[in-house]
């Protein structure tokens, strides 16, 4: 689904070039919890943003969010890596670990820090800041490109949910595959934010919905150990291919808000 670091990574770009308010932010990440606090990974990194270090309790997002504005952070990346593909990560550290683990994550521009994510309770969601030093190069991905590999995808997934017989052992799939995506197309994006990365973020979301219900066992139907490695080799490239262009749709988002700062 659309996460929690995408949304921070646009709202944040948007905010800080001027195309949003720091409350939009605030409300922006509602969608994912009702509850953010944030902690800095060591005392220096603490210090320095003035917020608490990891093991006090969290403090406030609208904290971070002027903090950030100090330290001249002119945008956000995201970053969604998955066991093979760690780009944008940099080398080994605590915060590649981390965002591996979490399977997500925002890399600023302007200032050497990055942010993870993660439920910490019911309705929780805690943001862990971590100094990163010289941030990682960014693969420039084409979002034209993105969305043509995906529209590829969609039409492949449609026809996996078909072979591994899911549609036909579950009932109402389609009701199912349409409710997903309903939820996920629920998170709010700035006013203007590209339409074309809105379109590409939209199926993204429904490619997406289709392979988690071809990801799981249909109720009753076992599926062998044989059959589940072929059914995740053949997902793989498919899910791959849903990374990449919720990468590159967000990566156009910032863009944008970034050109519009520095038209005005």
């Amino acid at each position: 689904m659309s996460t929690p670091s995408a949304t921070f990574a646009v709202w944040v770009s948007a905010w800080l070039n001027g195309s949003a308010a720091p409350d939009d932010v605030l409300d922006a990440l509602l969608h994912w919890a009702e509850l953010h606090d944030v902690v800095a990974v060591d005392e220096p990194t603490a210090i320095a943003l003035d917020v608490p270090v990891r093991g006090e309790a969290g403090g406030q997002v609208a904290g971070l969010l002027a903090a950030l504005r100090r330290a001249e952070v002119t945008g956000g990346r995201l970053v969604l890596p998955v066991a093979g593909d760690v780009r944008g990560l940099g080398g080994r550290s605590e915060f590649a670990g981390t965002a591996l683990h979490a399977g997500e994550a925002v890399v600023l521009h302007g200032a050497a820090l990055g942010l993870v994510p993660e439920p910490i309770a019911d309705g929780v969601l805690r943001w862990t800041v971590f100094d990163i030093g010289d941030a990682p190069a960014a693969e420039h991905l084409p979002l034209g490109e993105a969305e043509h590999e995906l529209t590829g995808a969609m039409r492949v997934a449609a026809g996996v949910l078909t072979e591994l017989g899911v549609a036909k052992h579950r009932a109402g799939v389609r009701e199912e595959i349409t409710a997903r995506v309903a939820h996920r197309s629920n998170a709010p994006w700035p006013e203007g934010t590209p339409p074309r990365a809105l379109r590409v973020l939209q199926r993204a979301n429904e490619v997406s919905a289709i392979l988690e219900l071809a990801a799981e066992d249909a109720p009753g139907n076992a599926v062998s150990g044989s059959s589940a490695r072929r059914r995740a080799e053949a997902l793989r490239p498919l899910n791959d291919a849903v990374r990449v262009a919720r990468l590159a749709a967000v990566e156009e988002a910032v863009r944008v808000f970034s050109d519009h700062a520095d038209k005005h």
